[in-house]
């Protein structure tokens, strides 16, 4: 099973959890599944994704998941994908 770990730094993290709810479906169909978001003090957001299709979410990732950023006040992100051992 694939799973994508994925850290994003944002200007504002109400803000950034509206945005990132709208965003729902678009990472759906990026084959990204939400299994659990943290957020850790007011600038920084985690969230563990299970991946249904690792071509597409990277996909997203390069392109679109950019607007999602500009949108959402993220200033920086990192994404690592990871399998159960």
């Amino acid at each position: 099973m694939t799973q994508l770990i994925a850290h994003y730094k944002v200007t504002d993290y109400a803000s950034f959890k509206t945005a990132f709810d709208a965003a729902a479906e678009n990472r759906a169909q990026a084959g990204l599944s939400l299994l659990q978001l943290w957020r850790e003090s007011g600038s920084s957001a985690w969230a563990l994704y299970n991946v249904s299709d690792g071509a597409r979410a990277r996909d997203y990732l390069d392109g679109a998941a950019g607007v999602f950023n500009s949108q959402a006040g993220v200033s920086a992100t990192s994404f690592h994908f990871v399998e159960t051992a």
